[in-house]
């Protein structure tokens, strides 16, 4: 490209965004990528400002920003990793606040995996059941606590086929590597249908509540692209986005 037409480019990119907007990096769990990225969309789209995620287990998120990764918001899948982020003096005090409270199922991309009641946990009729790493995925975590609640956990440690997040834990069923698995809701429905496949939308007694923290971190704590998301996050629009997605908001 000859240099003045970069010059120009340069410009009308330039032009494009309103003036002071910003640009920040997220840390997601995974099981928040479908709303993220419609919320992010809307969020540029509204404010000029760019957030740009980045998706994985909350733990490995963790991880990752205790060793100085450069995320300015960490939106967690749980509660108790944002407020130790806050307790190490890694993350704004007073910013944490949930944004959605999520719903474990139990899902087969067969019409006729999964029956109603889950009796297929006790019959047995499957060989491989995905759940994602239970120490560094909340919702892993919480399906093992489901299986507990059950009887069945003894009984079907050898089936189970262990997800780094729950995003691979989804994979693993969708691809026909396990025949069913415990995935969060939002990964298998929009506008209150599920995509495909049967489930077990997974009673919220039967484990912990999946109420998930955003956290203003230090790295952000100066931009104000980083304020104005997580006030956009609280905000009408994208809390309908989430509700779309079965979370509650």
């Amino acid at each position: 490209m000859p240099h003045f037409a970069r010059l120009l480019l340069a410009a009308a990119l330039a032009f494009a965004r309103p003036a002071g907007a910003g640009e920040i990096t997220l840390a997601v769990a995974a099981n928040f990528t479908a709303p993220m990225q419609a919320i992010a969309a809307e969020f540029a789209r509204d404010t000029g400002h760019v957030a740009r995620p980045a998706f994985g287990a909350t733990g490995t998120l963790y991880a990752q920003i205790s060793r100085g990764a450069p995320f300015d918001l960490f939106l967690a899948a749980d509660e108790e990793t944002p407020a130790r982020l806050e307790s190490e003096s890694l993350a704004v005090a007073g910013s944490r606040f949930v944004y959605a409270t999520g719903r474990l199922v139990l899902w087969s991309p067969r019409p006729d995996g999964v029956d109603r009641d889950a009796q297929v946990l006790r019959t047995g009729a499957f060989a491989h059941l995905a759940v994602a790493n239970p120490r560094t995925s909340p919702y892993g975590s919480a399906a093992l606590a489901v299986l507990d609640q059950l009887g069945l956990k003894d009984a079907l440690a050898r089936r189970l086929v262990i997800g780094e997040s729950i995003a691979q834990t989804y994979q693993f069923v969708a691809s026909g590597n396990a025949a069913l698995g415990f995935v969060a809701l939002s990964q298998v429905s929009k506008d209150g249908r599920l995509a495909a496949g049967s489930a077990w939308i997974v009673p919220a007694h039967l484990h912990r509540p999946l109420r998930q923290e955003a956290v203003l971190l230090l790295r952000g704590q100066d931009k104000p692209a980083a304020r104005a998301f997580l006030d956009y996050l609280r905000g009408a629009k994208a809390r309908a986005i989430i509700r779309t997605y079965g979370y509650e908001s």
